[in-house]
């Protein structure tokens, strides 16, 4: 990845894109080592964080971690998912935060110098040829190592830069250590 000491970033995560693509390749990502990684590449002004969530259920299993992204150091954005049925007649959720995501990369073009699009969706090739034509670079992170592929040409080749999220799995990944149930890390002779 090329980045200058100077250089303004932004990060636009699709919170939903990104989780599938780093499932795909069998890691977990690790926010917190994401954002130290960026603070050392630049100035980072903003790390915004993309998803939609499941209002009127007791439980979402994304509220735990869009409530530690707020409180450490993310700008989250969300919005209702839609409700539909299917059509074998099961309940099913559905939303995407595209245009928001656009939005705001719009918005923020001309404060930053270059912004990192955590997503393999094409749909966002013409935002960054939009905001290209702004003079910021676009870094694309996604993979082309799952099966199959999490990014569409149309994306891959639009960016300045393409950087395989498997590339990236010793840098922003959970350990294996991480992933174990608390009792296992306490258990002397544990997996490491």
């Amino acid at each position: 990845m090329t980045f200058y000491p100077t250089d303004r970033l932004a990060l636009f995560i699709d919170g939903p894109n990104l989780h599938a693509a780093a499932k795909a390749l069998g890691f977990d990502i690790d926010f917190k080592r994401l954002l130290d990684e960026f603070r050392k590449r630049g100035l980072l002004t903003r790390a915004l964080y993309y998803t939609t969530l499941v209002e009127d259920q007791d439980y979402s299993p994304i509220r735990p971690l869009v409530d530690w992204l707020d409180y450490n150091g993310f700008t989250i954005v969300t919005k209702p998912a839609k409700e539909y049925v299917d059509r074998e007649g099961r309940k099913r959720w559905r939303g995407d935060m595209h245009v928001e995501l656009a939005v705001d990369m719009m918005e923020l073009a001309s404060r930053i110098d270059h912004a990192v699009l955590f997503s393999g969706d094409s749909d966002f090739a013409p935002l960054a040829a939009a905001v290209q034509k702004r003079g910021v670079r676009v870094t694309v992170v996604s993979t082309m190592k799952s099966q199959p592929p999490m990014v569409g040409d149309d994306l891959r080749r639009q960016a300045d830069v393409f950087v395989d999220l498997a590339d990236l799995s010793d840098i922003i990944g959970r350990s294996t250590r991480e992933r174990l149930p608390r009792f296992l890390q306490e258990t002397p002779g544990a997996p490491a």
